[in-house]
C-alpha cells in the first residue's frame, strides 16, 4: 500500500485566532473546527461543527460534509488526525450558517488568504518573505528571524529524504522527531511544550538561540547521517534520528558543563527582558 502524504500544517492567525490551514490540490484548505472556534469564540467547536450538519440537513437537506475533505493536521499534542477542511469556496458557504458579527471580516480575511496562494504559487519566494514579514510583526528579532528560516529549510530538507526512504508521514513522522528531540534535549516535543507552558503553538516558534541552534544541528546531524547511511524506511530513519540527535546532544552537554547553564528553558523567547524592551520599541 502506497504511504499517504500528510500535508504540512501551517497557521495562519484571524483576530488572534490560530486557525491551521494546508496545501491540497493546489489551494488552501483550512481547519472548520478552528474556523468556528474564531469565528463563534466556542468552547467546543467540534460539538457546534456537528450541530451546524444536523441541523442544516434537516432544515435544507444540505450536506454540509459534502463541502469538506479530510486531512491530516497536526494538532495542539503535536501530532496528525483526519481533520474536516474546506477551500476557500466552501468556506464561504459555511460562514452563512454561522451568525457572527465577524462574518464579514472573515470573508475578507479567507479572500485574501487565496489571492496570496496565487501570487505564492507564481513567485514561491513570497512565502518566505511573508513568513519573515509575520516574525517581524510578532516582535521577533532579525537574528533571530534568520535562524528560524534557516530552522525551517533544514527541517524540510530532513523531511524530504524521509519522503524518498519509504517513512509513513503519520505517526512515524511523529515518532522519529520525538527520538531527534529526546536525545538532543531530554526531553519528546510535547514534554518539551509542557515545560515552556505551550498548548496549540509552535514549540520552535519559542525557543531561544541556543535552543534553535541546537536543533538545527540535531536534524542537519540527521540528514547527513540518513544519506550516508543510505538509512531505508522506518526502522533504519529511527536510528539515524536517534544517532543524529545524539551528535547534538553531546554538543549540548559538553557546553553546559564549561557554562554552568542548561540550554533547555522554561521561557518562551518572546518572554525575556531583551525582546520585551524590543516589544516596547525599544525604550
Amino acid at each position: 500500500m502506497a504511504n499517504e502524504l500528510i500535508p504540512t500544517t501551517k497557521i495562519a492567525v484571524f483576530k488572534g485566532k490560530q486557525i491551521r490551514k494546508t496545501i491540497h490540490n493546489n489551494d488552501w484548505y483550512f481547519s472548520i473546527v478552528d474556523i468556528i472556534e474564531a469565528l463563534t469564540d466556542s468552547d467546543n467547536p467540534r460539538n457546534y461543527w456537528n450541530m451546524m450538519k444536523a441541523r442544516e440537513k434537516k432544515q435544507s437537506e444540505i450536506q454540509l460534509s459534502t463541502l469538506c475533505v479530510q486531512l491530516k493536521l497536526t494538532s495542539s499534542d503535536g501530532k496528525s488526525y483526519k481533520t474536516d477542511c474546506v477551500n476557500t469556496e466552501a468556506a464561504f458557504r459555511i460562514i452563512q450558517s454561522i451568525p457572527s458579527p465577524k462574518a464579514e471580516p472573515f470573508k475578507r480575511w479567507l479572500a485574501k488568504m487565496g489571492y496570496e496562494r496565487i501570487q505564492e504559487i507564481e513567485d514561491p519566494e513570497l512565502a518566505t518573505k511573508r513568513t519573515r514579514a509575520l516574525y517581524k510583526a510578532k516582535g521577533y528579532s532579525d537574528d533571530w528571524i534568520e535562524k528560524r528560516m534557516r530552522g525551517i529549510a533544514i527541517r524540510e530538507e530532513l523531511t524530504d529524504e524521509w519522503k524518498k526512504r519509504n517513512v509513513k508521514e503519520d505517526s512515524e513522522y511523529a515518532i522519529l522527531t520525538a527520538e531527534i528531540s529526546k536525545a538532543t534535549f531530554g526531553l519528546t516535543p510535547s514534554q518539551y511544550k509542557r515545560l515552556k507552558g505551550l498548548k496549540r503553538e509552535n514549540l520552535r516558534d519559542h525557543m531561544n538561540d541556543l535552543e534553535q541552534i541546537f536543533s538545527m544541528l540535531s536534524e542537519a546531524a540527521t540528514t547527513e547521517i540518513t544519506r550516508n547511511r543510505d538509512a531505508q524506511g522506518f526502522v533504519e530513519s529511527k536510528h539515524a534520528a536517534l544517532e543524529g540527535g545524539n551528535v547534538a546532544g553531546k554538543a549540548r552537554k559538553d557546553l553546559e558543563s564549561k557554562t554552568g547553564k542548561r540550554v533547555v528553558s522554561r521561557q518562551n523567547y518572546l518572554e525575556s527582558p531583551q525582546d520585551k524592551k524590543l516589544l516596547r520599541g525599544g525604550k
